[in-house]
């Protein structure tokens, strides 16, 4: 038995409307793929190094597929892709203008509780004051939690799913018939 060629997918269909979601009304070239082909193609990508270039192999039957299906499957792939791409891009802005309003919104609300918790402090009730200032503290870094975690983690996974969006609307595809 051969091994795979590095960064090849392979995929084996009855039928080229397999690779479809049949309930999209756009035309052929537009259409959405499968959600199950669409999950097969992108986990077998994130199986590669995402350097590794890709290139995808559809198998088909011969026998009645049109002559222009694999020009037709080869566009509707790459405008798949593409497309979540382009979704994936948006969605990681939305994601830093949601992290920079929760930031500026943490970092003034952690100065607020800077600012009453000195106040506090000084107006010499001893323990309580205390108490009551570190408490103030406490609830400013909390609130700052949100917005690091939007700043320093939530990206990472959308940035990766964008390369490999975009790393897949541009792997060629080859359609081979099968007799």
């Amino acid at each position: 038995m051969s091994a795979r060629p590095p960064g090849l997918i392979e995929l084996k269909l009855h039928e080229p409307n397999q690779l479809f979601n049949l309930m999209d009304p756009d035309p052929f070239i537009e259409k959405d793929l499968d959600a199950e082909a669409e999950d097969f193609i992108v986990s077998s990508a994130k199986e590669f190094p995402l350097p590794q270039p890709l290139r995808l192999l559809v198998h088909l039957p011969a026998a009645g597929t049109p002559p222009e299906t694999p020009r037709v499957i080869e566009e509707a792939i790459r405008h798949f892709f593409l497309h979540r791409s382009e979704a994936a891009l948006r969605e990681l802005r939305q994601l830093f203008r949601q992290a920079r309003f929760t930031l500026l919104v943490g970092l003034a609300f952690l100065g607020s509780c800077l600012a009453l918790g000195q106040v506090v402090s000084q107006l010499a009730w001893g323990g309580l004051g205390e108490l009551l200032r570190e408490s103030l503290l406490i609830c400013g870094w909390v609130a700052m939690w949100r917005p690091m975690e939007l700043c320093l983690y939530d990206w990472w996974p959308l940035l990766r799913n964008l390369r490999i969006a975009r790393k897949l609307s541009a792997m060629p595809v080859e359609v081979r018939l099968q007799l």
